[in-house]
């Protein structure tokens, strides 16, 4: 957004932080948190994604003010004249003089809205109500009432009314100057920052360069960020690997897509199960024809969307997903073929399909608890979360970090109110890591107190990284990745409060590592309960792109962590494959107490899977392949136990819950080979799991019980076994 000086401020931008406090509930703080435009802007509706907009672009008195689809018109732009006290008269650009106004001076709810000459009446001013991130309600001066649009209608040409205010996106409108050429800061050679002044053409070419070089570039080197600044925009945007696409404003709402934002897979013939690291977030979407397109696997969220249609979550073929999270679809959700799926703090018009393992937490509009027939495993509210810290930019133009606030026992998506909970940090907060920035020197800037803001790129650690300070960010764009050399730990976090690492792939280096990430040291005891350390699309790789190795992946030693979508990755397939290549134990090892994890894929490695040794545990969706290349059972034994386990509670613990847990066996280079059960734990009351199956995939293979010696087996004969609870 254009920056503007303190004296060009409109006297309604200067007071609008004083009356609006005072309306709907609104924080201070909050209400200050952006200003009007001085210049023409753009209205556009959190409900629709559509325009305010002069019908037919008429100045005649009575002229509807309708919403409409964006086009960058004069009939869709509007400036704001101060009145007094705070309020404002809106303009249309096509004749100033005149003004958004509640037909016949009315005070009923759904009196309708036009223009009409401005003679200084209360029923043709309005106070803007700030919502954070240049978002705003409008309340009339006469009625007291919102401008609305009715029955959050996303239809061309629907008339705008007033209405009670009542604080839905029906009545929160996203206001973006028409200028945004203000240059964004320096972000590295492949951020890519998109503004509504700019044509529909020009961005479009440019997203087709971006998926060409990405659609099947699974192992390369590149990696993207897609940025969209708040506006509307025509595009078809078609998401490949090492592609995050992402609007910067404090509310999806704020971006609308016209068309889709959407992941194939045509490069794999309709097989989605190898889509694999890339993203969508904080973007809302008016999809072309009603629905779009999510078909992915592993390490691929839809994230922090509103998607005003419905959503389908395959391509016709197989496909092994995935995370739906903090979002809002309006229609429904079809999961087609995939085999998991966990959905968490979502709204979803309704759901249907299912496989193996689909699990709900803190969700509206989803199942009922089913399982295993159908598979739905349903949890009211998620006990403990933080969402994932994003890039945005204000009102004054300014890109900032915003940080969620904590949330217990919630459902539904942070933001369904407009503003989420929580804080913003400046970007000068920041050491914006660029490709080529040494180990040394990312040091050196967590040692001053910095933040740090990875850009897309690949960075080689000839040191570990030691983030010390409390509440520190580490935030990644583009799936920026980390490879440590020479056998040293990516990253050490010591045991403080707060610290947030999201969007990262850790990809280990050709000398073995004994942890790519440690969260606390080992013995760690402190209480984090009040400000959790949080992990949030964290993933870690051994192998595929070249030979790696680590003995172990994430270790959390750490107290109260909370684990927000994890893909840990020994892997089947790539570069530097096979049993003696890619050498890797164990996938998660939690030491600490009181851990939370949601969306937890671990994957392939050549002993336990994961390992949990700490008290009050948590996990809602476990998502595992054991590893496909044990040569032999002799190669695969734990002491006189056939193979190892894929979730191991150790049995000192006295309290661990788990639900929808899914194991599975291809045993592809020896399919004689036998694992003796999915799940080790301590028999006692206070551990617990619902909702789990075992799968023998093609009956490549045997896992002979669930848990412990309950339940299975999975095998040639009986492919999926299923146990609704233990003990």
């Amino acid at each position: 957004m254009l920056s503007l000086p303190r004296r060009g401020r409109s006297l309604a931008a200067a007071l609008v932080a004083v009356t609006a406090a005072s309306l709907l509930g609104t924080a201070p703080a909050q209400a200050a948190a952006s200003a009007l435009p001085t210049g023409f802007a753009t209205v556009m509706n959190a409900a629709s994604g559509r325009c305010l907009d002069a019908k037919a672009a008429a100045t005649a008195n009575g002229t509807a003010v309708q919403q409409y689809a964006c086009n960058g018109t004069n009939a869709q732009r509007w400036s704001f004249t101060a009145t007094d006290s705070g309020y404002v008269r809106i303009n249309n650009a096509n004749d100033t003089g005149q003004v958004v106004d509640v037909a016949d001076v009315s005070t009923a709810d759904n009196a309708q809205v036009h223009l009409w000459s401005y003679g200084g009446g209360a029923n043709q001013q309005w106070l803007p109500v700030a919502d954070g991130g240049g978002a705003y309600h409008f309340v009339n001066r006469n009625s007291g009432k919102c401008l609305d649009d009715p029955g959050a209608s996303t239809a061309d040409s629907v008339q705008f009314v007033q209405y009670t205010c009542n604080g839905t996106a029906a009545q929160r409108f996203q206001v973006v100057p028409v200028d945004q050429s203000t240059a964004a800061p320096d972000l590295g050679p492949n951020v890519v920052v998109f503004d509504p002044s700019m044509s529909s053409s020009t961005i479009q070419s440019r997203l087709n360069s971006i998926f060409q070089q990405q659609e099947t570039n699974q192992f390369g080197s590149q990696r993207y960020a897609v940025l969209f600044k708040p506006g509307s925009y025509d595009a078809d945007v078609n998401v490949g690997f090492y592609t995050q696409v992402l609007g910067l404003g404090l509310s999806p709402d704020a971006v609308t897509v016209n068309g889709a934002v959407h992941a194939e897979a045509d490069w794999f013939q309709g097989n989605a199960t190898q889509n694999f690291w890339r993203g969508a977030e904080n973007l809302s979407v008016n999809p072309a024809g009603g629905s779009d397109r999510w078909a992915v696997s592993q390490a691929a969220p839809y994230r922090r969307m509103h998607l005003r249609g419905g959503l389908a979550l395959d391509d016709g073929g197989w496909s092994s997903g995935g995370l739906l999270a903090d979002s809002k679809i309006d229609g429904q959700v079809n999961s087609g073929s995939q085999q998991q799926w966990l959905t968490r703090n979502s709204q979803l018009g309704n759901w249907t399909g299912s496989n193996w393992n689909m699990v709900f937490t803190g969700s509206t509009g989803v199942p009922s608890t089913t399982f295993p027939s159908p598979p739905y495993t349903t949890v009211a509210q998620s006990p403990v979360t933080r969402e994932k810290p994003f890039l945005y930019v204000d009102g004054n133009g300014a890109y900032q970090v915003f940080v969620p606030s904590v949330r217990s026992n919630s459902t539904g998506t942070s933001w369904a109110g407009g503003s989420p909970s929580g804080s913003s940090l400046a970007l000068d907060t920041f050491y914006v890591v660029k490709p080529g920035a040494t180990a040394a020197q990312i040091n050196s800037a967590l040692s001053a107190g910095k933040n740090l803001l990875f850009t897309p790129g690949v960075y080689h650690l000839d040191q570990t990284l030691q983030v010390n300070r409390a509440d520190t960010v580490v935030l990644g764009l583009g799936l920026a990745t980390l490879v440590p050399d020479n056998g040293v730990t990516a990253m050490k976090v010591a045991d403080v409060d707060g610290v947030k690492i999201a969007g990262l792939l850790f990809d280990a280096g050709t000398t073995n590592s004994p942890s790519l990430l440690e969260v606390g040291p080992s013995g760690s005891t402190a209480s984090h309960a009040a400000d959790p350390t949080s992990l949030h699309d964290v993933y870690f790789r051994v192998g595929g792109a070249g030979v790696g190795k680590a003995t172990t992946s994430l270790v959390v030693n750490s107290d109260n962590v909370i684990g927000d979508h994890m893909w840990i990755w020994r892997a089947d397939h790539g570069s530097g494959v096979g049993w003696t290549s890619n050498t890797a134990d164990t996938g998660l090892i939690v030491n600490g107490d009181d851990v939370t994890m949601y969306g937890l894929f671990v994957e392939h490695f050549q002993k336990y899977q994961t390992i949990w040794n700490g008290n009050g545990g948590r996990t809602y969706f476990f998502q595992n392949e054991m590893p496909y290349d044990p040569p032999s059972q002799s190669a695969w034994m734990n002491g006189s136990t056939q193979g190892y386990a894929a979730y191991k509670v150790a049995s000192g613990v006295t309290s661990h819950q788990a639900y929808g847990l899914g194991s599975y066996c291809y045993f592809n280079v020896n399919p004689s080979v036998v694992a003796a059960h999915a799940i080790e734990a301590p028999n006692t009351s206070g551990v617990r799991f619902t909702s789990m199956v075992t799968v023998s995939l093609g009956g490549t293979g045997t896992i002979s019980h669930v848990v412990n010696n309950t339940g299975g087996p999975s095998n040639s004969g009986t492919n999926v076994a299923n146990l609704t609870s233990y003990p």
